[in-house]
């Protein structure tokens, strides 16, 4: 089973770092690092399956591309922001990873602008 690998990479990653980080701080950060980069390979296949099946989704119901693509890249961007948040927090820097999060969250806003605009439309054409 794959998640059995993916724990049994961050416990011996969260060993190594404890660790490093009394005798060397500066590696255990870039073990840290390298785990996740390490563990989001790991799943990054499970995720274009995802992907291909909500594509499949979306054609058969017939939404937009727009509106799909625009879903997609809130989900990017929710992880990614998450992911570098993360980071930021295991090298002690909770400051710069609030103000992560707050850049994706903007992020996320402004894309969906877009469709929130289209939501309101149809809104406002069923109203009397």
């Amino acid at each position: 089973m794959e998640i059995l690998q993916i724990v049994g990479i961050g416990m011996i990653a969260t060993v190594l770092s404890v660790i490093l980080r009394q005798e060397r701080p500066e590696f255990a950060l870039q073990v840290s690092v390298v785990t996740g980069i390490i563990i989001f390979l790991f799943v990054i296949t499970k995720l274009t399956y995802v992907v291909q099946v909500l594509n499949n989704l979306a054609e058969r119901v017939d939404i937009d591309f727009i509106y799909f693509s625009t879903i997609l890249k809130v989900i990017g961007i929710a992880y990614i922001a998450e992911f570098g948040a993360q980071i930021s927090r295991d090298a002690g820097e909770g400051a710069i990873a609030a103000k992560i999060e707050l850049a994706g969250k903007i992020l996320i806003l402004v894309l969906s602008m877009p469709i929130l605009i289209a939501l309101l439309d149809l809104i406002i054409k069923i109203m009397p």
